[in-house]
């Protein structure tokens, strides 16, 4: 599918993100620290040209403990230098820990806490970028890199594209979740893998209906039947949170009654709009209002129905996606040759779909494995 640019009014910069591992530098900012006793040893890493799964498998090894009885929060990029948070089973020590010398991983922290890391305690990830070789002079590239970032750092932010690794390296992954749903091709016996196939085609929906918003000039209006988001109190939520670095976090959501009013939180950072992961589970619109049309309408271009989640809800049981996400944070500057792009983003949001508004060109992508999904759990 292609993606529209948000800031298509804005010239973008060119060049190559990711000529080597050092441009791509990406820190986990952790939901919560260890709290220094406990069973578990929480580890925080340094891994280079290593995918998670990689580093796991390596230090399960050297430690002789089964490598799904390592805790980790999120996946992170292979072709980077990461830093994130692992926790280690008992009986391993901070001591043992401590010790480990493996290539192309370093410890940097070790403490104890009571219990295992879990998938998507991430509060953001902080990354720094370099792109090389654009179609400006540095100087021009910073100061139209820096248009760009100030306006996708502007509530309600920028789009929540699932990027192109979510569908897989053929691209195809998406087009197999459909025949799965509509029951024209069995499910993989890989419950893991059908999972990312069924999940491929929700994102793909999920886009598809992000893509309409913006076409049809509703990407900031909210409508009425709209399942918002609460995103932060209205006193944390004065003047520019993304300036001081603060990545909205969230908490329940509603369905909008009063449009109008819930607009001018949008505005002001306090909700978002989400948008539809299909499933059985999936809170939904307002029966016969303007949102619930819109949702009705990608489904049934695909040529579906609620209904049709039915066979998958052991695997796609559905939830809601943030249409938008924060930019916190952000900061350009020259390096040498190259742009230095800096920004913080939640959990299980893509950095190649800012990069890509910045650049104005196709992002060189990771094949996705198991990342977060950035949704808004029912």
């Amino acid at each position: 599918m292609n993606l529209p640019y948000l800031t298509a009014a804005l010239p973008g910069i060119g060049g190559v993100l990711r000529t080597s591992v050092d441009d791509f530098v990406v820190d986990e900012e952790p939901a919560y620290l260890p709290i220094g006793t406990g069973d578990h040893v929480f580890v925080r890493i340094e891994k280079r040209g290593l995918t998670t799964p990689m580093t796991i498998d390596r230090i399960a090894r050297a430690l002789s403990v089964r490598a799904r009885d390592i805790g980790v929060a999120g996946m992170k990029d292979r072709h980077a230098v990461t830093r994130q948070w692992l926790s280690l089973p008992p009986p391993v020590t901070p001591e043992a820990a401590q010790a480990l010398a493996l290539e192309d991983i370093r410890i940097l922290e070790v403490a104890r806490h009571p219990h295992k890391l879990r998938t998507g305690h991430v509060r953001a990830n902080r990354f720094v970028l370099r792109v090389r070789g654009m179609t400006a002079s540095v100087d021009e590239a910073v100061e139209r890199a820096r248009a760009i970032l100030g306006a996708l750092a502007t509530a309600p932010g920028a789009p929540n594209w699932y990027g192109e690794q979510r569908f897989g390296r053929e691209g195809d992954n998406a087009e197999k979740g459909l025949a799965i749903v509509r029951g024209q091709m069995r499910p993989p016996r890989d419950h893991k893998l059908a999972r990312l196939l069924v999940s491929a085609l929700q994102s793909e929906l999920f886009n598809r209906w992000l893509v309409a918003r913006l076409a049809d000039g509703l990407y900031a209006k909210v409508l009425a039947g709209d399942v918002m988001h609460k995103l932060r109190d209205p006193a944390a939520a004065q003047g520019s949170a993304a300036a001081e670095g603060v990545v909205r976090s969230g908490g329940g959501m509603f369905v909008s009654d009063a449009p109008d009013v819930d607009e001018a939180r949008l505005l002001a950072g306090e909700v978002g709009i989400t948008g539809p992961m299909f499933g059985e589970r999936m809170r939904r619109p307002t029966d016969g209002s303007p949102a619930a049309a819109r949702e009705a309408a990608i489904l049934d271009a695909a040529g579906l129905s609620i209904e049709s989640f039915q066979a998958v809800r052991s695997i796609a049981e559905g939830t809601r996606r943030d249409a938008t996400v924060e930019v916190g944070s952000p900061s350009v500057r020259a390096d040498g040759d190259a742009v230095e792009v800096a920004f913080s983003l939640p959990g299980g949001a893509y950095a190649t779909t800012i990069m890509r508004e910045i650049m104005k060109a196709d992002v060189p992508r990771e094949p996705e494995t198991a990342e977060h999904t950035n949704a808004v759990e029912t």
